[in-house]
Formats: structure tokens, sequence, C-alpha cells
């Protein structure tokens, strides 16, 4: 496995964490500068579509989970059960991407002869596969504060209209 498969991984993740309350998501490793000269291998590039699709998945969840939030107001109740049936319903995308990706490292596992790289490639499948399991946790936080932060908030009334001089 290469350099640039590691570090477009990583940027997939980077995207994929949740970011409700932000204003601009963070930016992505600069995989470009630092990949080899080597052409991706039909494999590399299959991965790299899935993850591309992985990342739109995870952005409309994203949407979807912020849309709860603020559609709940003061119901903290109902807005994690909102979110948690939202998570529920992108779990298998994340469980796919993993299977996904822990199959590319497999493969690519298999055909190495150096030692050090397998245990490399390993490693960083045990990373990958600790983060992206852990997405779902990490949004379901994200949304318990944000709903605690905005049932603390207190609303504000509507203007009312200042009543009209008496007539004299």
């Amino acid at each position: 496995m290469s350099l640039r498969m590691i570090l477009a991984a990583s940027a997939v993740l980077a995207f994929a964490a949740p970011a409700i309350a932000q204003d601009a998501p963070a930016a992505p490793p600069a995989a470009a500068a630092e990949a080899p000269d080597e052409a991706p291998s039909a494999a590399e590039l299959e991965l790299e579509a899935k993850g591309e699709a992985f990342k739109a998945r995870m952005a409309l969840m994203q949407g979807e989970v912020e849309a709860a939030i603020v559609g709940a107001g003061s119901d903290q109740a109902k807005g994690m059960a909102d979110v948690d049936a939202i998570l529920a319903r992108y779990q298998p995308d994340i469980d796919g991407f993993i299977a996904a990706f822990d199959a590319f490292v497999d493969a690519e596992t298999a055909t190495e002869t150096d030692e050090a790289t397998k245990t490399e490639m390993q490693g960083a499948k045990t990373v990958m596969r600790t983060a992206l399991g852990g997405l779902p946790a990490q949004f379901r936080s994200a949304a318990q504060s944000a709903l605690a932060a905005q049932a603390a908030t207190p609303a504000v009334p509507a203007a009312t209209p200042a009543p009209a001089p008496a007539a004299e």
C-alpha cells in the first residue's frame, strides 16, 4: 500500500469527522505534495472512489444531524432520538467503507514482501477501523453538546410591535 493511500484514507477520515457548530471543515492533508510518482493501481483508484462516495454520505449525514438538532429546539430527548435514528440509517455506510478499506489493506499486505511495511499497513488498518468505527459516537457526543447548549440558550421572543399612540 502506498503512502498516498494512507494519506487519502486520512483525508476521508478528516472530512467524515463531525463538525457540528463549526464554520468550515478542516483542510485535508497535503496528499498530493507527498504522493509518490507511481501510478495508482486499479484497487487504489477503486478505494479512492469509495472514499469520495463515503465523504459525500458523511456530509449528508452531518447535514441531517444538524437539521435534527435545530429542529429539536429545546427538546433534547426528541433531538437525540432523531440523531440516533439518523446515525442508525448511516451505520451501513460506515461499516461498508471499513470493510472496503480492510479488504484493500489485506490484499495489499498479501502481496507485500517487506515485513516492516506489512506491519505498517496493518497498523494503518487498525487506526482507520478504530477511527471510522468511532464516528457515530463522535457525532452523538457532538449532538448532545449542541442540544444541551441550544436548550440552555433562552429563546428570543418575537418582536412585538409598539402600541400605536393614543388618539386625542
